[in-house]
């Protein structure tokens, strides 16, 4: 497994967003500032969580981003479901699944990937917010 630019860039927007709410929304030039991330591959994964509806966006002046839902409500594991379209393991190709070696590995995979997505649907965007320069969690 291996989580991509995509998804790591995906989970710093929506601390970007947490970290800098307001009633205001947040110009996508902003994020990308402080994120150092270019505009344009910050606009394709903006326009992914929109999709999703875990960001709302106004365009024009005033424009920009909001969350549509408390950080504490928003999970890592939404996130980069919706970044990565999904976060198992690879498990073996149908083809394979007839060699009995391959075969008998395919239950630890999917108890390997239920993990993974367990772990990381059990951190909330608002746990990642650094308060204290010795948190445990780093992106």
């Amino acid at each position: 497994m291996k989580i991509s630019t995509k998804g790591r860039y995906s989970l710093l927007v929506m601390i970007d967003l947490t970290e800098n709410q307001s009633d205001d929304f947040i110009p996508l030039r902003d994020i990308a500032k402080r994120q150092d991330i270019s505009e344009k591959y910050l606009e394709s994964i903006i326009k992914l969580l929109v999709k999703n509806k875990l960001l709302v966006g106004l365009r024009g002046k005033g424009g920009g981003y909001k969350l549509t839902k408390r950080p504490s409500d928003i999970t890592v594991g939404e996130v980069l479901r919706i970044a990565e379209e999904n976060i198992m393991i690879d498990e073996e190709d149908t083809d394979s699944m007839y060699r009995t070696s391959e075969y008998r590995t395919i239950d630890m995979w999917s108890r390997l990937s239920k993990m993974i997505n367990n772990f990381f649907d059990s951190i909330s965007i608002a746990d990642l917010i650094v308060e204290d320069p010795g948190n445990d969690f780093i992106i």
